[in-house]
């Protein structure tokens, strides 16, 4: 029989429970068990006025920002609509049927201003890492380290040649932050090198075409990643170069060991990390192996000897060629005595005069120049080291393990939607990036750590 809707008396009182709305199942169930909130009004107490009107809570605006980078809601006029008419999201900022949701420019308000001046933001991704850190997730033993550009919020139209500078009268918080980051070594003093454009409206954002398409303003997020469960251990934001990306990877790993005591053995990159300078500072400095190939431009293509027909003895300091002649830096004693470290960081190795004259294979040894000379890094050491380890089968494993890190990467970007940047300058980017990570090491626990089961009823 069809059953038909019966219009009844309305009642006069009602029973409502967002517990009972909510399904266990929801992924916001799962992270609310992460989310350790309790020590932020005590941190952004010296921020606030003693007097006046009781502000926003700060800790209901924080729960927020977590569903809105959780759930991939990148407006913030939207995230305030969203949480208004979301009951799982009313239950995650503990706002009941009743509570007020902030307006949107609350947002804007606290993030350029308490928020970034107290490093609240890096506080609370720290405490992710110490709660995943607690939970097991973390083993210390290998760590891999990448980064990938994320568009500025800046049209590629409307910039500039770099070479001329900002106009005279741009001023806003984004040019007050260039002009605060010129001497940073993660930004605009990783290299002497012109921008070809300059963006007025985020002119630390750096413009690109890494990517062999089109090209356009950018600026680097940088992973620094546990290999057990691609945990992100540490976020740095930079400049969209590679010089300012091993640089934000050498202040990540200080990071991370200064803050908690976390000493990885081993470290997998890709090429561009493998410079001499970097792994010198790998090996010696901080005692890490590095499982990255080595960047080297020593490869012939003229089918001339390469590199690795030469010999070298390091107890005496001399390269041997296929002929059986010896290279040295210097012939005579006296200048060997007076030797200074070279400037640009490279030894030169050459035979004797008399010895390459009379060779019979010099046509296959210098065929393009008068004699033939070999150069040797003042962090050779660190390279062989590398050399050696990459014909290790732990280097081969390592090697399998850092794609963990680009998939990082592209769930960043396909599913919490952060191909593009909503704030600008250093300051901006670096919000976004330790929200994100925040968001995604949250997510991570929420998947890796399943939800107690509640006993059945007698």
């Amino acid at each position: 029989m069809m059953g038909e809707r019966t219009v009844s008396q309305e009642s006069l009182f009602y029973s409502f429970s967002l517990e009972r709305h909510v399904p266990g199942s929801h992924m916001l169930c799962s992270i609310d068990r992460f989310v350790d909130l309790s020590g932020i009004r005590e941190h952004l107490k010296p921020f606030y006025s003693e007097m006046g009107r009781p502000s926003i809570d700060p800790e209901l605006m924080i729960r927020m920002l977590i569903i809105g980078y959780c759930m991939g809601i990148r407006s913030e006029r939207r995230l305030c609509e969203e949480v208004h008419l979301n009951l799982a999201y009313r239950w995650f900022c503990r706002l009941g049927l009743e509570g007020d949701v902030p307006d949107h420019s609350t947002f804007s308000k606290n993030r350029h201003g308490r928020f970034r001046d107290s490093d609240l933001l890096r506080r609370l991704f720290e405490t992710t890492v110490e709660r995943c850190m607690a939970e097991g997730l973390v083993g210390g033993e290998g760590f891999a380290v990448d980064a990938s550009l994320v568009r500025a919020d800046a049209n590629r139209q409307t910039g500039g040649p770099g070479s001329e500078g900002l106009p005279p009268d741009v001023e806003n918080r984004a040019v007050r932050e260039y002009l605060a980051t010129l001497d940073d070594a993660a930004f605009d003093a990783a290299t002497p090198v012109v921008p070809k454009f300059l963006a007025p409206a985020d002119p630390a954002s750096r413009w690109t075409c890494a990517h062999g398409g089109q090209a356009y303003y950018a600026y680097s997020t940088n992973y620094l990643i546990a290999l057990d469960h691609a945990v992100i251990m540490d976020v740095e934001a930079s400049t969209a170069i590679r010089q300012a990306e091993v640089t934000a990877c050498k202040r990540m790993i200080a990071r991370v060991q200064d803050r908690f005591g976390v000493w990885p053995e081993r470290l997998a990159a890709d090429t561009g990390y493998g410079s001499a300078e970097m792994l010198a500072w790998l090996v010696h400095e901080r005692d890490i192996h590095p499982h990255i190939p080595v960047f080297d431009k020593s490869t012939r293509h003229d089918g001339a000897f390469g590199r690795d027909d030469f010999s070298y003895d390091i107890d005496r300091d001399v390269y041997t060629c296929p002929a059986g002649q010896e290279l040295r830096r210097y012939w005579q004693e006296g200048r060997a005595a007076k030797e200074q470290s070279p400037i640009d960081g490279l030894y030169r190795y050459h035979a004797r005069k008399t010895a390459r004259d009379g060779c019979n294979l010099r046509p296959r040894c210098c065929p393009k120049s008068p004699y033939r000379k070999i150069l040797r890094s003042v962090h050779e050491g660190a390279r062989d080291l590398a050399r050696d380890i990459a014909k290790t089968d732990a280097y081969v494993t390592s090697r399998r393990e850092r794609k963990k890190v680009e998939m990082l990467f592209a769930h960043l970007k396909r599913i919490l939607k952060l191909d593009r940047l909503r704030l600008r300058g250093p300051n901006g980017a670096k919000d976004e990036f330790l929200l994100a990570a925040t968001a995604q090491n949250l997510r991570k626990m929420a998947k890796l750590i399943p939800l107690p089961t509640q006993p059945l009823p007698a």
